[in-house]
């Protein structure tokens, strides 16, 4: 659950993100931008998701375009996994191409 002082932000934040078209990423500090906020604020939003959720989570990547390491190892895999489902490329080092697959509201 989000923390009562956290919520509006929170919830602003994953309305950016249930904007996001299948296809596409953004970024932890584009969001940020637009939001008025810290690309770390973004990625504790993130991890705060409970399960079941409808925010499309795995299309938020970091600044050089791949998805970002996890604590428990797997929720990068996951989050690897659902992007190539949608179509996203990869990359050898990993990346996607934000300039062809970035999108920025």
């Amino acid at each position: 659950m989000v923390k009562n002082e956290s919520a509006p932000l929170y919830s602003a934040i994953y309305n950016l993100v249930r904007q996001i078209p299948v296809g596409q990423v953004t970024t932890y500090g584009w969001i940020a931008k637009k939001i008025g906020c810290t690309a770390r604020t973004v990625g504790f939003a993130m991890a705060a998701l409970p399960a079941g959720n409808d925010v499309p989570w795995q299309r938020v990547i970091n600044s050089q375009g791949k998805v970002s390491p996890r604590i428990d190892g797997e929720g990068n895999i996951l989050q690897h996994d659902l992007l190539k489902a949608e179509g996203l490329p990869f990359d050898q080092n990993g990346r996607i191409d934000l300039d062809r697959h970035g999108w920025i509201f």
